[in-house]
């Protein structure tokens, strides 16, 4: 039996493949299964704009609404990741994506739209799933803000703006196993720098407000931002840092 959707999603199936879409999105999710999986409409868009990081990731315009979109498929990590690759157990993690993307929104924290997900049948009892998130307007990762010829000036504003983040995720009780310094999108936000939380199927849910839950976000960004330092040659003073400090 198949568990509910999130009021304002709607199903659409084509093949082997389906999405669970937003219903505004719904006529580009029909377009872009036309093409196979969502992931490979994007990749045949020629004005896609790629990222690389765990694989590719397309910035696209939605072929309908031209609606601004990045379009991820999902891949493994971990040092199985070899072996497992981009197979999951059905239903994949996209569905939690979309779950904790909403909870998320409604205890305050940013995380792109989740606009809809999409997910491929891979013979008995595998899938392989893509998902698709409403692009953040001049969005930048935390990392982009700690080279070299960054102005002190921005590279603060950009820590204050995750630490406004961090303490958010904090005060909803939300625990980012994956909380690193390419997982926070910042962009201009009402006259000042803003952040964006992602990959959020990495992130569970504890008592909000927990020493745990504060621990485990704080100790995870450190880690990464001094490992960002050591190995990328990353610029940043620990002052910078006391704020997040457990």
């Amino acid at each position: 039996m198949r568990a509910p959707l999130p009021a304002g999603y709607e199903r659409v199936t084509a093949g082997r493949c389906w999405a669970v879409v937003h219903a505004d999105s719904r006529a580009d999710a029909v377009a872009m299964l036309a093409e196979g999986t969502l992931y490979e409409a994007a990749a045949r868009d020629l004005a896609a704009r790629m990222f690389s990081g765990r694989g590719i990731t397309y910035a696209i315009a939605l072929p309908v609404s031209g609606t601004r979109a990045v379009v991820r498929h999902n891949r493994h990590g971990g040092l199985l990741a070899p072996l497992t690759r981009d197979l999951f157990l059905p239903p994949t993690r996209a569905p939690y994506e979309l779950a904790v993307s909403l909870r998320l929104a409604s205890l305050g924290v940013r995380t792109p739209d989740v606009l809809m997900y999409g997910v491929e049948r891979v013979g008995p009892g595998l899938r392989r799933s893509d998902v698709v998130t409403r692009e953040v307007d001049g969005g930048r990762d935390l990392s982009t803000y700690m080279i070299s010829d960054a102005a002190a000036a921005e590279r603060a504003a950009a820590w204050a703006a995750a630490h406004e983040l961090v303490l958010a995720l904090n005060a909803a009780g939300a625990r980012h196993h994956d909380l690193n310094v390419k997982n926070i999108l910042l962009a201009p936000l009402h006259g000042r720098l803003a952040a964006w939380v992602l990959d959020v199927d990495r992130v569970d849910f504890g008592e909000p407000g927990s020493d745990a839950v504060r621990r485990g976000n704080v100790e995870r960004l450190l880690r990464s931002a001094r490992k960002w330092r050591d190995v990328h040659g990353a610029v940043f003073d620990e002052e910078e840092l006391s704020g997040l400090s457990p």
